[in-house]
């Protein structure tokens, strides 16, 4: 049984120890500077350090649920300690340093998994299958926005919001964005854009993303414009609607809707579920490399905002 530990325990965080308990693998430790969540492995009967190091020489695997700007040291650390890494998104902010560390990871031999939780979301699994009977795409519209918690002050909307429907899209679709465009704002912050506007253009279709942490609603949903059908998929309540609609100048061919039947899961679940499979063997699916493109992406998405123009994405 593969022993593994966790490595920040916030908010996130602790959502890794619960399904850790209820996966097959040995929930040794966690380790947090905060000495308060002592008393979270009390609960747990497991472990407690304040030193991610001590961890080490207890565990084959561990997941780093840090704040952003630390990620790179950790898992470098882990990695070169022998450790297979479950690393929350983003893996850094720099492509340059993930692809150091996706490299490490090779030349060492493990695993290395991003928190892409989206891509074990059932009903991005559906919008996967679905999305090829649609005709061709017109275009793509997503929103990642909520107010339900103060922004993070690691990282701005484009990295910790727009990452993921940049992965989602990286996943369901069979080609990558040519351009990017964006603009974003600064309300709260120096440092970090609270809210943002993405457009990935794909050359014969485009995608266009909303990104806040200001709104006043809690959407994590997309549609996909298809010359025959027309998408709806709602992440979080794992809702997918199929509106069957043709649109020319002469006539408009318009079919019921139709309510796609999903199976809800808990993604983070299967997500970690993936990354012990794999550390066991018994499966492949160890996507870290794709972490470069989306960073460098997030990051020409932000030198696009900062410049004022599309960025050519084969240029840079």
């Amino acid at each position: 049984m593969t022993k593994v530990g966790v490595i920040g325990v916030g908010k996130w965080g602790v959502n890794h120890v619960r399904l850790y308990k209820e996966l097959d693998c040995e929930l040794v430790g966690i380790a947090d500077p905060d000495k308060n969540k002592e008393s979270l492995a009390k609960e747990e009967n497991i472990k407690y350090f304040s030193d991610y190091h001590d961890l080490f020489q207890l565990v084959e695997a561990v997941s780093v649920v840090t704040p952003t700007n630390m990620h790179y040291d950790i898992v470098k650390d882990c990695l070169n300690s022998g450790k297979h890494v479950y690393c929350e998104k983003p893996l850094t902010l720099d492509h340059k340093q993930a692809k150091e560390l996706i490299e490490l990871a090779r030349k060492n031999n493990l695993v290395l998994n991003v928190g892409y939780l989206f891509r074990f979301n059932s009903v991005v699994k559906e919008l996967k299958k679905y999305i090829k009977d649609i005709g061709d795409i017109h275009y793509i519209t997503a929103r990642y926005i909520h107010s339900t918690k103060p922004p993070r002050k690691d990282a701005g909307a484009i990295f910790n919001l727009g990452i993921h429907l940049i992965d989602i899209l990286n996943f369901v679709l069979d080609k990558k964005p040519v351009k990017v465009y964006a603009k974003k704002h600064n309300f709260l912050s120096k440092d970090t854009e609270e809210c943002a506007s993405l457009l990935l253009d794909y050359g014969n279709f485009y995608a266009n993303f909303e990104l806040s942490s200001l709104h006043p609603d809690k959407k994590r949903d997309m549609w996909v414009f298809g010359s025959k059908k027309k998408l709806y998929i709602d992440f979080f309540d794992q809702i997918m609607k199929i509106y069957p609609l043709e649109i020319t100048y002469e006539e408009i061919k318009r079919e019921p809707e139709i309510n796609v039947e999903v199976r809800k899961n808990e993604p983070l679940k299967d997500s970690l579920n993936n990354f012990l499979q794999t550390v066991k063997g018994n499966i492949f699916y160890n996507f870290g490399e794709e972490e470069i493109f989306t960073t460098k992406l997030c990051e020409l998405g932000l030198k696009s905002a900062e410049l004022g123009k599309e960025i050519d994405l084969n240029h840079e």
